[in-house]
């Protein structure tokens, strides 16, 4: 059965061998080659720069704006203060400011377009009841983990709802 498989292996090597011929060129390719590379109207117009050319320069912008928004929160976060401060009280506000402004730019980068849905009229009435329960319970850091978290998939869901 060995000697019916190199039979085989040698036919088929024999046989890819004959089909590989090399063909030079009928001309020197190379002179159209040049010319074509020196003509003025085959030269790409210079690019705008993306971010001022890009339908996606809002999003990028709210992206920014997100960011920004986190960075602040978790410098506050880090802050010193003093044992009589209401510190997770203070950032539940802090973020919610921070929160409105990002969702303020979201929401102006797409002025022609309703920027609503009932999931984020959920997300609203979440977001409420969770500030009520911090005012209730001002030292519970989970509940301002949740805030967090509910700011992030309303900001998120306003941009996908705005960009649709």
């Amino acid at each position: 059965m060995h000697d019916h498989d190199n039979e085989l292996d040698g036919a088929l090597r024999d046989g890819l061998r004959s089909l590989r011929i090399d063909t030079p060129p009928a001309r020197d390719l190379w002179p159209d080659i040049a010319s074509r590379i020196a003509e003025p109207s085959l030269v790409a117009p210079p690019r705008q720069a993306w971010f001022a050319s890009s339908t996606m320069a809002p999003w990028a912008l709210a992206a920014s704006v997100v960011i920004a928004v986190m960075l602040l929160w978790q410098h506050d976060a880090l802050a010193p203060r003093s044992p009589n401060d209401r510190l997770i009280e203070r950032e539940a506000q802090a973020m919610t400011r921070e929160y409105q402004g990002a969702l303020r730019v979201i929401t102006a980068s797409a002025p022609n377009q309703q920027v609503e849905s009932p999931d984020l009229r959920e997300l609203d009435r979440s977001a409420a009841q969770i500030r009520s329960a911090l005012q209730r319970d001002p030292d519970a850091r989970f509940l301002l983990d949740r805030l967090q978290h509910t700011y992030e998939m309303r900001l998120a869901l306003t941009q996908r709802v705005a960009m649709s």
